[in-house]
Formats: C-alpha cells, sequence, structure tokens
C-alpha cells in the first residue's frame, strides 16, 4: 500500500465522518446538506470541512455527480524517542522505522506527549500528524 492511496467517491455519497482530499490536503467532513434545485436541475451538495493537518475550516459546494477523492489514511502506534522545539522524532512500533513529525499544537492533544510515551499517529499522502498519545 502507497501513502498516497485514494479511493474514488462520488459527492452525492459522502456523509458527516467522512474524509475527503481537496487541493492535495486531506478534510474531515463535519456536516454535508443535500438539495435538488428544481425539475432540470442537479443536486448540489454543501460540505462544511475540516483540514486534519492545520484544523482550518471550509465551506464548499459541488455538484451530487461530482467525483470526489477519498484518502486511505493509515493509522500506527509510535513511541516517542526525542523532542525538539519544532518537532518530534518517533520510532514506528511495528516496522521500527525512525522519522520525525511535527510538533502537534498545545492544547490540542489529550495526555502529556513526553519522551518514551507511546502515541497514535496518521499517515496520509504523505504527511504525518500525531492525533493522541496513547
Amino acid at each position: 500500500m502507497s501513502e498516497y492511496d485514494v479511493e474514488p467517491i462520488k459527492a452525492g455519497q459522502v456523509k458527516a465522518g467522512n474524509y475527503i482530499v481537496k487541493d492535495g490536503d486531506v478534510y474531515l467532513v463535519r456536516d454535508v446538506e443535500k438539495s435538488k434545485s428544481g425539475k432540470h436541475g442537479h443536486a448540489k451538495c454543501r460540505m462544511k470541512i475540516e483540514n486534519i493537518f492545520t484544523g482550518n475550516k471550509t465551506e464548499i459546494t459541488i455538484p451530487g455527480d461530482q467525483k470526489l477523492q477519498s484518502p486511505i489514511i493509515d493509522k500506527r502506534t509510535a513511541q516517542v524517542l526525542a523532542i525538539s522545539q519544532d518537532s518530534v522524532q518517533l520510532m514506528d512500533m511495528e516496522t521500527y522505522e525512525t522519522f520525525e513529525a511535527g510538533l502537534p499544537p498545545e492544547g490540542e492533544i489529550e495526555g502529556n506527549l513526553t519522551e518514551g510515551c507511546e502515541v497514535e499517529y496518521w499517515k496520509a499522502l504523505g504527511k504525518m500528524r500525531i492525533m493522541r498519545v496513547k
């Protein structure tokens, strides 16, 4: 499985809680409103979405039959080896690969991020993010 794996999905099939790719970033769909404009009109989908890496929120309106991409998110466990000012050095618990990930914003992670603790991180579209401390 490649870290850039996506699967196609139509906009009319997207539900709240799904993930979609927009402009090369992964977004969580917070809310979906579907409407039909008239006798010969096409269905429209209005989605409130949030970037899972930056937290930015936006709203998009697209035709219901438009094809979107749904990312395949790899959720894994890692151990924190070292913490620097702007990044965290991690070791994957399955492959024992070491790598660096960006330091999550303060107050966003439940629990204390300390050296030696285990964290859950998500990898999608070549980007990584620490989601929670285990």
